[in-house]
């Protein structure tokens, strides 16, 4: 991940490279804020909804909650445009999307049931953040 933050980007003139860039700076946010069993995945030739995904797992609910209340903020600072979230206030799966990086947030036992992992990551796509 890259220690730079990525400049605001206008709504329609995002390159791939601006793009990662976003999405590795939610990534490296979620990092800081404690979440865990972090995902990110190219979804390059995978799906047209969405260029990046990241999937990641909160303590508890209320943790699930603070990272998706912080990470929305951070989108809006990053990219200069609202996120729309989905899955407030109950936090067991929130959903995030930028338009171009979809992040999901669950409890650990939701991530579980739903394993998105399995639909989305492949060796070649998916690369699990280092915890520190």
């Amino acid at each position: 991940m890259t220690s730079s933050a990525p400049r605001t980007l206008p709504a329609k003139s995002a390159t791939l490279e601006d793009i990662r860039a976003v999405a590795e700076a939610l990534a490296k946010a979620l990092e800081d804020d404690k979440a865990e069993d972090l995902l990110f995945i190219d979804l390059d030739g995978k799906s047209s909804l969405a260029d990046f995904m990241i999937i990641a797992s909160g303590r508890s609910g209320r943790h699930v909650a603070a990272l998706a209340d912080h990470l929305s903020h951070t989108v809006k600072k990053l990219t200069g445009r609202p996120a729309n979230v989905e899955g407030m206030p109950n936090a067991d799966w929130v959903l995030i999307d930028t338009g171009d990086v979809i992040v999901h947030l669950f409890r650990p036992e939701v991530r579980e049931f739903y394993n998105l992992e399995k639909i989305w990551a492949s060796d070649s796509s998916a690369h699990r953040a280092v915890q520190h």
